[in-house]
């Protein structure tokens, strides 16, 4: 097939970067157009973006013009995916769903609409369905979709294993973020050298309510939360990529530690989803090492996008203790975004 033409909203930040790194020589999308803030239209995108991934800059992307985040600048594009802040994402992407552009969002803005899915295609990629509720409701013929907060996307794989067998009652999560997920320039050095910050504003929120959405059940026309707790502690740590999550799980029927870890060993994407070009392969890796996962040596797994589990064994309180990994600029923002455009062609949701 030809291939579709996208976007990258605020192309020149650290999700954006990912973006346009992914979207290199990407099977089935063609970038047509970078968006940034007002100070770098006129520019070229290698004029005024200052890269900071250790992958080169593409070639195609240096010479390209920086253009406004609206509709009709983006030289005809079907796809824009959407790397801006929260406050900016709320007013621009609605306008670009009605202009009839499929947005797919890393920002956090729409996650909790009961009409926009909230979207980890190896999850739930029946929620997709509801963009047909959102086009009838809001009167567009484009739609948003959106991908989870970083943290929240690793564990809610992990999660959806045991649910899927045992099903979950409770759970207790300590994160350990990585610095990137503040972006750039991200954490003063002097606030994190030596250091670690038990306070990310609105993370603990995030990591609390997601992965009830994206575990829920779409009922109709909205989804029902899944009936397990969690409560997150979350903690900003001096590593560059990288979230690892410790959680305890109590499941809803016993289950040995052994047997839990064959099932997220075994883990796989349901059908729609098992080809499609950015899937994780495998989903989950699970490290038998009592010292693993680790982030810089596990972080790109599955270039990145697979979800890295280890250290499960009984708990003390509840039935499991398990340590869980995910590329947080990857797998838990632009990798997972740009999997969710590409489950959304595979629906047809893109003319």
């Amino acid at each position: 097939m030809s291939k579709i033409p996208v976007a990258v909203l605020a192309a020149t930040g650290s999700v954006g970067q990912r973006f346009v790194q992914l979207l290199d020589n990407h099977p089935w999308f063609e970038v047509v157009a970078l968006t940034g803030s007002e100070r770098g239209h006129g520019k070229t995108y290698g004029e005024v973006c200052r890269w900071l991934l250790p992958e080169p800059m593409p070639d195609w992307a240096r010479m390209m013009p920086v253009l406004p985040s609206e509709a009709e600048s983006l030289n005809g594009a079907r796809l824009a995916f959407s790397a801006l802040p929260a406050d900016i994402a709320r007013q621009v992407e609605p306008a670009l769903a009605q202009a009839g552009i499929g947005v797919c969002s890393n920002a956090s803005a729409y996650r909790r609409e009961p009409d926009v899915p909230l979207l980890i295609p190896e999850v739930n990629p029946e929620h997709a369905r509801l963009v047909e509720v959102q086009r009838r409701r809001r009167g567009w013929t484009g739609w948003i979709t959106t991908n989870p907060n970083c943290t929240s996307t690793g564990m809610t794989i992990a999660l959806k294993a045991l649910q899927d067998a045992f099903g979950l009652k409770r759970v207790f999560a300590v994160s350990l973020q990585a610095l990137s997920g503040a972006g750039y320039p991200g954490v003063a050095s002097l606030d994190i050298a030596d250091n670690v910050i038990p306070f990310i504003s609105g993370e603990e929120d995030k990591v609390e309510w997601e992965p009830r959405k994206m575990l829920g059940k779409l009922e109709g026309e909205e989804i029902r939360l899944a009936e397990f707790g969690i409560s997150a502690h979350t903690n900003r740590v001096a590593v560059t990529d990288g979230h690892l999550v410790c959680l305890s799980v109590e499941l809803a029927g016993r289950a040995a530690p052994e047997q839990a870890a064959a099932v997220l060993a075994e883990y796989e994407a349901p059908a729609p989803v098992a080809d499609l070009p950015s899937v994780a392969r495998p989903v989950i890796v699970v490290r038998e090492e009592e010292n693993r996962p680790q982030p810089r040596l596990d972080r790109m797994t599955g270039r990145g996008m697979t979800t890295v589990v280890g250290r499960v064994r009984p708990d003390a309180l509840f039935d499991l203790r398990l340590t869980v990994l995910s590329h947080n600029t990857i797998r838990g923002a632009a990798g997972g975004s740009l999997l969710n455009a590409e489950l959304m062609v595979r629906l047809g949701y893109v003319s």
